[in-house]
């Protein structure tokens, strides 16, 4: 059976947050962790070499596959944020509509810069998206 590829890895979050390039995607990544942490309640941890997490499930499908999985969190890439809002199948239209400029993956949303989007609504997002997975597989910190 598979496993995840993405893991929780030990290594420093504000580590990680002060080497961001470019310069601009730092201070903003150090943003969204400051949002996060006071969202989620979390403390942040690193999952693989570049998404930090907040919060945890565990999961197990009918197929038997199981395995555990950051709760939401962030990637902040070159080119734009990676906002990961589980579960990604929820429908968050209602508020994807006050949000701002952004593209929608999956379980995932995409910014090319904070200063596109409504930190508030960005807010309830996350919330809305812990509260929908907490239904499902119960979300604790990690």
């Amino acid at each position: 059976m598979s496993r995840n590829k993405t893991v929780p890895t030990g290594a420093s979050v504000e580590e990680f947050l002060q080497s961001v390039e470019p310069e601009r995607k730092s201070v903003e990544a150090q943003e969204l962790d400051r949002l996060f942490r006071k969202v989620t309640g979390f403390q942040p941890h690193m999952w693989g070499p570049s998404i930090i997490g907040y919060g945890c499930y565990r999961y197990r499908y009918a197929t038997g596959r199981e395995g555990e999985f950051l709760a939401t969190g962030f990637a902040p890439r070159r080119a734009r944020h990676s906002i990961y809002i589980m579960p990604g199948y929820q429908d968050y239209s209602a508020i994807l509509s006050r949000l701002g400029k952004h593209k929608l993956g999956k379980s995932c949303l995409y910014v090319n810069k904070l200063a596109d989007i409504d930190l508030d609504v960005l807010a309830e997002l996350i919330k809305a998206g812990l509260r929908d997975l907490n239904g499902i597989w119960p979300v604790q910190p990690e």
